[in-house]
């Protein structure tokens, strides 16, 4: 599986009319390419802060949808975008519970490692964090994405409410510490969003 996110800012006034393109125009536009999986929004109102992930079948699938989605990228994000990045990912790990997401809350840890450590890296999150996750009240989803070249990644955590998200900070925050120093990654940036839309699916 393979991951295309997009990092947006600007007026936090002017986030709803990007959410109702991106919800409407951006969805069928999505569903319309070949090996598309889903997608998630996920927006923090307070400081204007818009990010959007969509899963794809393969690497292949995922760069014939980037040309389409560039040309029309604009169009959907105006006039709320003042900064938009684009990143690409492979799925390291992903692990979704039967619980609802929706008006649920986002955790997102930005990582760096040695490259030559991306293996260590998805393994220690598999074997040694994933477990610890699962017993934290009100996880619904985790996944872990890597850029092996570039050496970063995106540990996310998905719960059901804003409660239970903000109830994690501290096991979670356990769970990082260790979790870095044995796989030699750095934390480089941590931000918590709304769930606006979450489908993702991987089989």
């Amino acid at each position: 599986m393979f991951v295309r996110t997009v990092y947006a800012t600007g007026d936090p006034a002017l986030l709803d009319s990007a959410l109702r393109a991106l919800n409407s125009q951006g969805h069928d536009l999505l569903e319309e390419r070949p090996g598309y999986r889903g997608a998630g929004v996920f927006v923090d109102r307070e400081l204007g802060k818009l990010l959007t992930v969509s899963w794809w079948e393969s690497e292949e699938a995922q760069v014939n949808s980037d040309e389409v989605m560039r040309e029309r990228r604009p169009a959907l994000l105006e006039p709320f975008a003042a900064s938009v990045a684009v990143e690409h990912y492979r799925v390291a790990v992903f692990h979704a519970l039967p619980r609802p997401v929706v008006g649920g809350g986002l955790r997102v840890a930005r990582l760096e490692f040695d490259p030559r450590d991306a293996d260590l890296l998805a393994d220690t999150f598999h074997a040694t964090a994933l477990p610890r996750l699962e017993t934290v009240p009100g996880l619904a989803r985790t996944a872990l994405l890597l850029d092996h070249e570039r050496g970063r990644g995106i540990a996310g955590t998905v719960f059901t409410d804003r409660h239970t998200l903000a109830a994690s900070r501290a096991a979670l925050c356990a769970i990082r510490r260790s979790g870095t120093a044995k796989a030699r990654a750095t934390v480089v940036a941590l931000e918590e969003f709304e769930v606006v839309h979450a489908d993702a699916h991987t089989m």
